[in-house]
């Protein structure tokens, strides 16, 4: 189901952009919009002359869009029912339904790992090594692991890094991260937050405690 959901997705996006493509060598850039009402606000602002041909792409991207949300409904259903587990998973900001039952079934068993840092590892969210002598070069991560979850969890450190964040212990990690300076500091900030949301999850997952965002300061 969430393959599925993942494909449709990846159509609509495609539609979306060939949608932008063909409008503007006519002279039209459609409006800045989310996906979801993307459709609806071309319609309203495309001339009558490109409403005949793009019309109904558009319509197809309305209809993906209605299937997704039916995938989504779905999604919540089974975390509420069949996988309850995930609730758990799901208080911490910026983590979704979708994300916490990607995460508990790609994982498989919560027992799978000794260590909840592991999980970082074994999701390709580690930098990888290249020393030799004095010289220690800073490289990009691994990227092993289930690539759809990865990207989740990358959205969620967007979420959390994100203006409209909520203030945690890990937001002010990441936030210091990336006002470090240097190229692409934010880019490694929020891989990081990413690193740290596997891990976080996994130890949720095990202790089924209620999410803390101020641990330390609880403590």
């Amino acid at each position: 189901m969430i393959r599925a959901r993942n494909l449709i997705v990846r159509l609509r996006t495609a539609a979306v952009n060939a949608v932008r493509g063909l409008a503007k060598p006519c002279g039209y850039r459609l409006p800045a919009s989310s996906t979801l009402c993307f459709a609806k606000r071309s319609l309203a602002v495309l001339p009558r002359g490109l409403v005949q041909p793009l019309g109904p792409v558009l319509e197809q991207i309305a209809e993906m869009t209605k299937k997704i949300k039916h995938y989504d409904r779905l999604i919540r259903r089974l975390t509420e029912t069949e996988y309850s587990e995930t609730q758990a998973l799901i208080q911490v900001y910026g983590v979704g339904q979708l994300t916490a039952l990607t995460y508990v079934l790609t994982l498989g068993s919560k027992e799978r790992f000794q260590r909840s840092r592991d999980v970082g590892c074994y999701l390709g969210l580690r930098p990888k090594r290249s020393q030799s002598g004095d010289r220690d070069p800073q490289l990009g991560i691994t990227k092993a692991g289930n690539i759809y979850l990865r990207t989740l969890l990358v959205e969620c450190a967007n979420h959390v890094l994100g203006p409209h964040g909520r203030d945690s212990t890990l937001r002010q990690w990441g936030l210091h991260l990336a006002s470090r300076g240097g190229k692409q500091s934010r880019n490694r900030a929020i891989v990081a937050v990413a690193r740290k949301l596997a891990v976080l999850l996994h130890r949720i997952w095990i202790t089924q405690e209620p999410y803390i965002p101020f641990y330390a300061v609880a403590a």
